[in-house]
This record gives structure tokens, C-alpha cells and sequence, in this order.
């Protein structure tokens, strides 16, 4: 099985990842495969850079070019999820591997402004207008087709969560879909 998940930043797509790992998923993100090519071009690994490296393999390679990469990296006879979904490019691409689900999952903008900065993540917006700035950017507005476009990609989604009260009663969610999931087979 191979579970796409996709949101808006801090809205809970980590909490997912854990739960899936503990049912033996192995993990990946796009984003891990946006740093190495950062790295090596020497482009800082702040949001903003892997945004524009993000954008600039997209346009080059299509739209599913990340996935594409991503993809050579995986072992398909296992379980695994693919984190870091931003453009319907990367869904077009992994809709050709067998068993493929989607998940998105958002949260309201402040709770997730305040994960942020619990969660401290070098790369990601310190103060309330980049955040603003950063999360509209990874929605997908004033981005061309190639770029940062989560809003689209959460309309894609097989299963949606919203992640707005506590750890407990998302991860009862969490369980909720995958039991949805597991049926599918």
C-alpha cells in the first residue's frame, strides 16, 4: 500500500506519519529529496528556498518529477507513505502505482501558527506574517501550475481529516480512516 499525505503546514500530516510508521509503514518526504538538491546547488534550506527549488524541478521535469525521483527510492512490495504532496502533478504520478490512497489534513490558521513555533523547525516561518506569507504560497496563490498548489491537491484527496482539538482525538481520526483503508483491499 502507498498513502499520499498532503495539507497545510503544521496541520498535522507528522501526527499521521507516526501512527503509519507503528502499522510498519516505511517513510519518505518529497521535501528530503528538495534538500539534497539544495544542498547540493548550495541554496539555504529555509521554506522559501525549497519552495523555489521545488518549483523550478517541476518546471523542468513536469510537474511529477519529484515523484518520479521519489519513486526509484522505494520499495513497493512494502507499506509506505509519501509525505510533502504540493502539486496535482505528484498525485497524477503516484495515481499509477498500485494501491495508492491520499489523505489530506488541515487545521484552523492559528492553531497551526502555534505548532509552528512549538515545533521550531529551522526551516519553517518564526513570526506570524511570514507564516501568513509562506502558508498562502503553499496553497497555491499567485503560484503557476508548477508550483505550490495544496489547495488542489487537497480536492484530490481520497480521505480528509481536520486536525482542530486534541492529540487523542485526532489520532481517534487517524485510526478511523486507516481501518477505512485497510478495508479497501
Amino acid at each position: 500500500m502507498l498513502i499520499g499525505l498532503t495539507g497545510r503546514i503544521a496541520a498535522g500530516k507528522g501526527e499521521i506519519v507516526e501512527y503509519l510508521k507503528k502499522k510498519g509503514f516505511e517513510y519518505c518526504t518529497i521535501s528530503q529529496v528538495v534538500r539534497e538538491e539544495a544542498a547540493k546547488i548550495n541554496i539555504p534550506i529555509i521554506r522559501d528556498s525549497l519552495q523555489d527549488v521545488g518549483n523550478l524541478i517541476r518546471k523542468y521535469e513536469g510537474s511529477g518529477g519529484w515523484i518520479k525521483r521519489l519513486i526509484q527510492r522505494l520499495d513497493l512490495k512494502k507499506d509506505n507513505i509519501v509525505d510533502g504532496i504540493r502539486n496535482p502533478g505528484e498525485i497524477e504520478e503516484l495515481r499509477k502505482t498500485k494501491d495508492f490512497v491520499l489523505i489530506s489534513v488541515d487545521a484552523p490558521q492559528k492553531i497551526r501558527y502555534q505548532r509552528v513555533l512549538e515545533r521550531n523547525k529551522a526551516s519553517d516561518p518564526k513570526e506570524w506574517k511570514e507564516f501568513l506569507k509562506a502558508d498562502e504560497r503553499d496553497f497555491g496563490q499567485n503560484e503557476s501550475e508548477e508550483g505550490q498548489q495544496v489547495g488542489k491537491c487537497m480536492k484530490l484527496t481520497d480521505f480528509s481529516l481536520i486536525n482542530d482539538s486534541t492529540r487523542e482525538e485526532f489520532h481517534k481520526k487517524i485510526e478511523e480512516v486507516y481501518k477505512k483503508i485497510c478495508s479497501l483491499d
